[in-house]
């Protein structure tokens, strides 16, 4: 039996659940912990290219949102780095990303909830509370925080491709540095497919590069007002009311709001092929190849060839592509961790097989509505393309700490939205209040 059972077990250290953490910090009555099987905090760091930039305002940080106050946001960081005034004569369109990751790790540094090289391994529902194995030792908990990640995604006909020909984005930093390959493959036209082609322009090792993307062009982020507004909780109260079909519907249509290439990487990139055209008489050997509109079908070894198969939506014509890596820039999906696995068939999940979110981000299951387990980057098709990204992360982490408390620590009252999204008189959801958990 547990001796001493925690308000609040955090499963995970990642920018979500260090969020939550921050502002949880403000609230000294509940008793919390959060685990992370790493040794330190790192945030993508395969990733972590040079010159690769956020996409998300500093303002948009772990906690200003709901708690300007707070002693974690990234201005009190700055002013702590006594950088305040260098930051802002720096006038950066983007921050760079390598900053926002030193500002994440300043944080996680900073408070004392948090515990490194001690990952969850087992969760189990007891008696009212949950019993949870850590690599520190067991412990109790109320409510459960998953914070955890999603793991990368590879497409179907990678998965027979060896390692040592192929690699996904989120290990960019480290392998990019090793290739030696001549003719090699970008899949994805997103932002961290961009960033992947830019470095590797710089790899004297590298000849052709071939940027292959589904998409029917390599498009920019959509960062305009309007569109923004997909960004804000009025707009995510109302998308989690709607039915699911719709839901999905919305999501995939929304798709460059939250997963473009900012502009000033896509102006860069058409850059430098300008002048690698220009360069193009003196290195015939070195060339680029932009290839959207394309849907690998197949990839066959055959040596140290990768032989792809492709369908070309322009002309619907099926092509060959010869090449001797590929990097795959093909995002992320959400797997249940192994911890959660005692709990899996008491857990309900969508049509396409992810957790049902209740609005304060708790996930539906069978046991005690007062044993919440909250899923943190989860809900993307509950909660609207913002619930992955930084964008709302204060916001959210409000949400969970009013939920926890049982009242509006956080005051989550919001302006009537710019744009109407739903028909007057006939708005779903609405009797769910994002601060207050689902009935």
């Amino acid at each position: 039996m547990t001796s001493y059972v925690l308000d609040l077990a955090g499963a995970g250290i990642g920018p979500f659940n260090l969020s939550l953490a921050a502002q949880l910090d403000s609230i000294p009555q509940l008793s919390v912990r959060f685990f992370e099987r790493r040794p330190s905090f790192a945030w993508h760091p395969g990733m972590m290219l040079p010159g690769a930039e956020m996409q998300t305002s500093i303002l948009k940080d772990l906690v200003t949102a709901t708690n300007p106050t707070s002693p974690w946001s990234f201005l009190a960081y700055l002013v702590a780095h006594k950088r305040f005034y260098q930051f802002l004569n720096a006038e950066y369109e983007a921050v760079p990303r390598k900053e926002f990751a030193d500002y994440l790790g300043w944080v996680a540094r900073g408070l004392t909830s948090l515990r490194f090289g001690a990952g969850v391994r087992e969760v189990h529902a007891d008696d009212g509370f949950f019993s949870i194995a850590t690599h520190d030792g067991a412990i109790g908990a109320r409510n459960l925080s998953v914070g955890v990640g999603k793991i990368p995604a590879r497409p179907a006909w990678a998965e027979q491709l060896p390692n040592s020909r192929t690699f996904h984005s989120s290990e960019a930093a480290a392998r990019l540095g090793d290739v030696k390959a001549p003719r090699v493959a970008v899949i994805g036209g997103g932002q961290s497919g961009a960033e992947i082609v830019d470095a590797l322009l710089d790899l004297d090792q590298v000849s052709v590069i071939h940027w292959i993307s589904r998409r029917p062009n390599f498009e920019p982020l959509d960062a305009t007002p309007f569109t923004n507004e997909l960004f804000t909780p009025a707009y995510m109260e109302r998308f989690h009311g709607l039915p699911e079909e719709l839901r999905l519907l919305h999501t995939r249509r929304q798709v460059l709001a939250s997963d473009g290439v900012s502009a000033s990487t896509l102006k860069k990139l058409y850059r430098r092929l300008y002048e690698r055209k220009l360069e193009a008489a003196a290195h015939p050997d070195r060339g680029i190849s932009l290839r959207p509109f394309r849907d690998v079908i197949a990839a066959d070894q055959d040596g140290p060839e990768i032989s792809l198969s492709m369908r070309n939506g322009f002309d619907n014509s099926i092509e060959t592509l010869a090449v001797d890596m590929i990097v795959l820039a093909t995002g992320y999906r959400f797997v249940l961790p192994e911890f959660l696995h005692s709990l899996e068939n008491r857990i309900e999940l969508s049509a396409i097989g992810e957790p049902v979110l209740a609005s304060d981000f708790s996930l539906a299951w069978d046991g005690p509505r007062d044993n919440r387990i909250f899923v943190l980057n989860a809900g993307r098709h509950s909660h609207g393309i913002a619930e992955p990204q930084l964008s709302l992360a204060a916001w959210r982490s409000a949400v969970i700490a009013n939920a926890l408390l049982g009242r509006e620590h956080f005051d989550l009252g919001q302006l009537d939205p710019i744009v109407q999204w739903e028909t007057p008189g006939r708005a779903p959801g609405l009797a769910t209040h994002m601060g207050q958990a689902a009935e």
